[in-house]
């Protein structure tokens, strides 16, 4: 009994051995599922040079010198248009029925009123790409274009890389439910249980990338934005139809007198109160000046008389000097 037990686990142990060895290989050769495929092929010119029956005829296509088929290019188109036209409602129904004709549909169709009243559309529409070019030539014209812009991106690389992608995710996929189906140990299914949800996520994820540039490159995006043109200003013309007269211009002038003494007036009017409180003030500082008390010990001022220069003494009479004798 207790050797049964032994060897009972020793073979569960080998088996898990050999089934985490099998998952480790899946996952290494996950990304050569596409080359591998082709190896079979490969082999053909080597088993007709070894002389198997039936080998010249079944050799491969490249083998008989035949060109191998052209890669489709993926690309994706994008283009803007700006429209201006009298009648905005129209061109944008001319838009929607040129996709609609041409296979596609209109993705988003936003209308907005300025405040200037002018209406303005902008449309995003989807078509094949082989009907790209025609559409946007009808487009075009349906008022009179006021820019234009196209692009095109080249994604043949990305597709071909995701499309290789996901055919080794779900050969990885295909490979751990085999596996599945061959497990008996109860810890081996729930680590393939557990390995199986993870790399059918990895390929959910994959096929959405796929999906997108698939529809990306099948239909092409044109935005249409359509609008009305600026107002023209319109000139007023006089009731009767008459030019104006000299009569008309004196009393254009008298108007503009008589707003214009109104104006002066309102300017008087604003200014007086500061005027008269100014012209007050003035006239109560002269009237102190001329009024207020004299200073005390302030006597009369004498007037101020310039002083001569003293000149030479006059001389002596002569008669003077004898009776002095």
């Amino acid at each position: 009994m207790h050797t049964f037990s032994g060897g009972h686990r020793a073979a569960a142990a080998l088996a898990g051995l050999a089934l985490a060895g099998g998952l480790a290989l899946a996952g290494c050769s996950a990304g050569d599922g596409t080359s591998s495929s082709a190896r079979p092929a490969a082999a053909g010119p080597g088993e007709a040079a070894q002389g198997k029956p039936g080998a010249g005829a079944a050799a491969p296509p490249a083998a008989q010198g035949q060109a191998p088929a052209p890669v489709r290019p993926n690309v994706i188109r994008t283009g803007k248009l700006g429209i201006e036209t009298a009648e905005p409602q129209k061109a944008v129904a001319a838009a929607r029925t040129a996709a609609e004709g041409a296979g596609g549909y209109v993705g988003a169709e936003t209308t907005d009123r300025g405040a200037d009243g002018r209406i303005t559309s902008t449309l995003t529409l989807r078509v094949p790409g082989e009907r790209f070019d025609a559409v946007l030539a009808a487009l075009e014209g349906s008022g009179k274009l006021l820019n234009r812009k196209v692009e095109a991106q080249d994604v043949t690389e990305k597709v071909a890389d995701a499309d290789s992608r996901v055919k080794s995710q779900q050969a990885s996929v295909a490979r751990v439910r085999e596996m599945m189906e061959k497990a008996s140990a109860l810890s081996d299914v729930v680590m393939l249980e557990s390995e199986l949800s993870r790399r059918q996520s990895d390929l959910e994820s994959l096929l959405a990338q796929q999906n997108a540039l698939k529809d990306q490159t099948a239909l092409g995006t044109i935005t249409v934005s359509v609008s009305q043109p600026a107002p023209a200003p319109v000139e007023k013309e006089p009731k009767d139809g008459r030019r104006p007269g000299l009569g008309d211009a004196l009393a254009g002038g008298w108007s503009v007198f008589v707003r214009l003494v109104g104006y002066l007036g309102l300017a008087v009017a604003a200014v007086l109160p500061f005027a008269v409180t100014a012209a007050l003030l003035a006239f109560g500082f002269r009237v102190y000046r001329r009024f207020r008390p004299a200073k005390p010990g302030a006597g009369p001022r004498r007037p101020l008389v310039p002083r001569q220069a003293a000149g030479p003494a006059p001389a002596p009479a002569a008669g003077a000097e004898g009776g002095e004798d």
